[in-house]
């Protein structure tokens, strides 16, 4: 196993790493599916960075709208593992490096949250908490498969007005976020919801603010529109 080194997270990012010790499956997925044992392993590296302009962050990249799968959607750096990889965290910083071209030679693994079951695509997934140390250049590495990657302050993400819930056709409902021109929903979305929970950045904000996902991709498509025009 990679090391981690909790011991050296900042302060400010210590509370989530001591709530992180007990939360379960259930805290952090809507799905409540336990993984199964065959099922495909990967990770994804959930990377908290500071920034003098606004504060703390983490890194999200957003797929290429041509995918087949997921199109459009913001996701943490990651994918399957490989046989070669000797573990998750391995697996989340060679696909963040794939990805999104970061060194990881300036990433700090922290801690590992509990695998989770992803039906749609049949992974196994398991998150890797980091700290951007040394923070290096990113961007969308290929643009047929990301089209954008961007460090999102975790200030907008707790902005109660960036806060909604989504309603998929399928009936599920989940916690979602309008930043930055984006809609960052299901398994990210999720994610993220509990971790602002598990850190202490969380402000009060409405749950019955819901959207249906047709609306919601429309509000975060005019958000873009307003970020560009400024």
């Amino acid at each position: 196993m990679s090391p981690l080194r909790p011991e050296r997270a900042p302060q400010w990012l210590r509370p989530l790493l001591q709530a992180a010790r007990d939360v379960d499956a259930a805290t952090l997925s809507l799905h409540r599916i336990p993984a199964p044992a065959d099922g495909r392993r990967a990770a994804v590296l959930v990377l908290f960075g500071e920034d003098a302009a606004h504060g703390p962050d983490v890194l999200l990249m957003e797929r290429a709208g041509s995918l087949r799968d997921h199109p459009g959607q913001v996701a943490f750096p990651g994918g399957g593992a490989d046989p070669t990889d000797a573990d998750p965290v391995h697996t989340a910083l060679r696909e963040a490096e794939e990805e999104t071209g970061l060194l990881p030679a300036g990433v700090q693994p922290l801690a590992l949250l509990p695998e989770l079951f992803i039906p749609p695509s049949g992974f196994v997934v398991t998150p890797v908490l980091a700290h951007w140390a040394t923070p290096s250049a990113v961007r969308a590495v290929d643009a047929r498969e990301t089209a954008a990657v961007l460090r999102v302050p975790l200030a907008a993400l707790a902005d109660p007005n960036n806060r909604i819930r989504v309603r998929h056709p399928s009936g599920y409902v989940g916690p979602a976020f309008l930043v930055a021109g984006l809609l960052v929903w299901g398994f990210t979305g999720g994610i993220l919801s509990a971790l602002l929970d598990l850190g202490g950045w969380a402000q009060p904000w409405d749950p019955n603010r819901t959207l249906g996902l047709n609306e919601a991709w429309a509000r975060a498509r005019a958000g873009r529109r307003e970020v560009a025009g400024q």
